[in-house]
């Protein structure tokens, strides 16, 4: 059994892998297309520019669907890995919810962009410079946000919160069900710490279940939250929104792998010096 599930872990770790190998190739499509785009500002290549961004930013969403199918798929062997995955980072996992990002965290990320955007054209301006340089990490599109977007935008943050909350309660009533019967009476009565038991093993494989079928739902908002603001945007600003977020969740991985191996330099740094301090 022991080998079994950890062929699934492998399996899963695997589909994620590949999965962030697909985001790191996203980033270089999206610069392209957006550099293009941009190059192009004012030219009868500008339209056709823009139907290939509109073109990647659908094949982006597509790659968020067949990789929540994945997921589903191998979580109804072993969902609880998902839940604090052992490829992730100890950060990763402080962050995680459902088995993933926030779908709410991606209202954040378009309104921070939107800020930080307006005031670089704000200092672009102030300082009197011509044009405006859009070729950087940021570009500039998300700061052209309408009225209109924003209250569709807001609308729908409204909408995905509220789901939000009524997965959280299931899952904190499933959570809950770890010290109800049979788990609790069982641990009580046994006289052995941990022995296998057949009750235990039946609950927990019906709680595996509901989690997995959570998971799925939590990947299915996400995808759906993607979707429907890719929807309100324009394609450069599409593309900008799905850039951005495809580069923090990659730095995330990057920045939570740094503060670990620094974690483990302090340890093995305090007991060299406690080995030092004895020897004197």
């Amino acid at each position: 059994m022991e080998d079994k599930g950890k062929n699934i872990e492998q399996a899963q770790q695997s589909c994620y892998l590949g999965w962030m190998s697909l985001q790191s190739q996203r980033v270089l499509d999206l610069k392209q297309a957006l550099a293009q785009r941009r190059s192009h500002e004012g030219t009868a290549d500008a339209a056709t520019d823009e139907k290939k961004l509109r073109e990647l930013t659908q094949k982006i969403i597509g790659d968020f669907k067949d990789y929540a199918r994945k997921r589903a798929d191998l979580s109804h062997r072993c969902s609880s890995n998902y839940y604090a995955p052992s490829w992730n980072t100890p950060l990763e996992n402080a962050l995680i919810w459902m088995g993933g990002c926030r779908p709410s965290s991606f209202f954040r990320l378009v309104y921070a962009l939107c800020g930080s955007q307006t005031e670089i054209r704000v200092t672009q301006f102030l300082r009197n410079v011509d044009g405006y340089d859009t070729s950087g990490s940021g570009g500039a599109s998300l700061s052209d946000l309408t009225a209109e977007q924003l209250a569709k935008i807001n609308v729908l943050h409204v909408k995905i919160i509220d789901e939000e909350e009524k997965m959280t309660k299931k899952v904190s009533s499933l959570q809950e069900d770890a010290a109800d019967i049979p788990i609790s009476t069982v641990a009580y009565a046994e006289e052995h710490v941990g022995e296998p038991n057949l009750a235990v093993d039946q609950a927990l494989d019906k709680q595996e279940e509901a989690m997995a079928t959570l998971l799925a739902e939590a990947d299915n908002l996400r995808v759906y939250t993607l979707s429907k603001i890719i929807e309100v945007l324009a394609p450069m600003q599409a593309a900008d929104f799905l850039l951005a977020g495809i580069k923090l969740h990659l730095s995330m991985h990057s920045w939570g792998a740094l503060r670990d191996r620094r974690r483990r330099e302090c340890i093995i740094e305090a007991a060299d010096d406690a080995g030092g301090k004895e020897g004197k």
